[in-house]
This record gives C-alpha cells, structure tokens and sequence, in this order.
C-alpha cells in the first residue's frame, strides 16, 4: 500500500510536483517565454527527483539509474543556461531543449509507473515490453520530439511571465 509518508511516497510526490510545474513551464516554452515561479519548482523538483531515485536499494546498475542519471544531467543544464547563463546565445536554445527533455523523461517514467502499478494497464502489458506499452511510449516521445522541436524555435526571447 502506498505510504506518502515513507521515501517511496516522498520520492513520488516529487514527481508528481514536478510532472504539475512542468505542464506550465512547457506550455511557456512553447510561447516563447519563462514562468519564473513554476521553473523554478520544476527545475528543483525534477533534479530532487531524480537525485532521491539513487536512494532506493539496488544491486548493479539498471535502466532507472540511466534514465535518472540522464535526467539530472538535463535538470543540470537547464538550470545552467538559466541562472548561470542567463538565457544568452545558445543557451537559449539548450535550456528549451534541456527543460522539454526533462519534463519528457517524467512523463516517460510515469507512463511506466503506471503500467506497472495500475491493474486495467497492467492487464494489458503484464511483462511491459508487449505492443501497448510500446505504443503508448512512443506516441508519448513522438509528441515530445515535436514539442520540443517547436519550444526550441518558438523560445527566441526571454520575457518573464508572472
């Protein structure tokens, strides 16, 4: 039973913060503009994420340890080219496509989450790697390869958004 009061339950409200503030921060980047407030709870929340993921007992490395190493390098980056680099040149331009990445690998995590842990999904994909689990993940990363292809044309300049 889900416990929101143990590391588990920590760890998944996180994610589920982080999967909240990154709707907005998105949606912004597909504008052409940073929401200052919401990027900064994603950016902490998908780095503190990520980081507690390391916390969970485990022997030899698995594919949540890449996907989560992966996903804080991107965090890293992203804040990066935000609060260090201020948005200029380049930087621009890798912070929409770092951020978009990041919000995409939560969503890419949860879909697997819950394919694992809700019955009627589960029914569906019991071993995980069957054509629905397969589909959904690839229309999830079909959307994202688009999204961040337009967040990284569309976010020319910085106008914060209050």
């Amino acid at each position: 039973m889900f416990n929101p009061l143990s590391f588990v339950g920590f760890h998944t409200w996180l994610s589920l913060i982080a999967i909240v503030a990154g709707i907005p921060v998105a949606i912004g980047l597909l504008r052409g503009h940073v929401s200052p407030r919401w990027t900064g709870v994603f950016l902490s929340t998908a780095f503190a994420t990520s980081a507690t993921g390391f916390g969970f007992p485990f022997s030899g490395v698995l594919p949540s340890h890449i996907i989560g190493a992966v996903a804080l390098a991107l965090v890293v980056v992203a804040g990066f080219a935000l609060y260090a680099r201020m948005l200029l040149g380049p930087w621009r331009g890798i912070y929409a496509v770092a951020a978009m990445l990041s919000f995409y690998l939560l969503l890419f995590v949860l879909v697997a989450q819950a394919f694992q842990k809700v019955p009627a999904l589960r029914a569906l994909a019991p071993a995980g790697s069957v054509p629905p689990f397969a589909l959904v993940e690839g229309v999830l990363l079909a959307v994202f390869v688009g999204l961040t292809w337009l967040a990284a044309r569309r976010f020319t300049t910085y106008r914060p958004m209050s």
